[in-house]
């Protein structure tokens, strides 16, 4: 990891362990939850808030009081609204992007949850994603939520991230695999 990227995930770490603790105390970690996944949506769908968050061109009061502003909006918890209006306050909001993906990883440890990355050649039915979910459950010994995306050209087949495992039964990687064994016989 690179060392600003370190010190992104360090400063992100702090203020989600003070989030989740908190939360867990107030046992609010269901609308903790909510609020992490309206913020991501917010943050993934939105051009102008990745902006506000990230650049330095506007002051702390531009960004304490956008945030504030969407956090009211968007009906989030005090716990986190009052967090965001810090991270503004001490110019921490370029963060945020890390802050929610360190929440929604103390969230799905304390679920006892794991989150398997799932990219396939073409869109998984439910049918599929509901068998490779209990799959995974099965082997991983925990539930498993799905993260799906669609990268047509993997051809065929599936790359399932599990934590620090990858599953690559995609046709692109054996064709390159075959690729170089040829390679290595002529």
């Amino acid at each position: 990891m690179s060392e600003p990227a370190s010190i992104s995930a360090g400063i992100a770490g702090r203020y989600a362990t003070a989030v989740f603790e908190l939360a867990k105390e107030a046992k609010g970690l269901k609308t903790l939850e909510a609020d992490v996944a309206a913020l991501g949506a917010a943050l993934r769908d939105s051009a102008d808030l990745r902006a506000l968050v990230a650049s330095p061109i506007y002051s702390r009061e531009e960004q304490t009081g956008a945030i504030g502003a969407l956090a009211k909006k968007m009906g989030v918890s005090a716990t986190l609204s009052n967090t965001l209006a810090l991270m503004g306050q001490n110019r921490r909001l370029f963060v945020l992007p890390q802050l929610l993906a360190a929440l929604e990883a103390m969230i799905a440890e304390e679920k006892g949850e794991v989150t398997a990355e799932v990219t396939a050649a073409a869109a998984l039915t439910k049918a599929q994603a509901d068998k490779l979910a209990k799959s995974l459950s099965a082997s991983v010994g925990k539930t498993v939520k799905l993260n799906t995306a669609v990268d047509e050209s993997l051809i065929g087949g599936l790359i399932v991230k599990v934590g620090s495992k990858m599953i690559d039964t995609s046709i692109r990687s054996k064709l390159a695999s075959l690729q170089n064994s040829m390679k290595e016989v002529g």
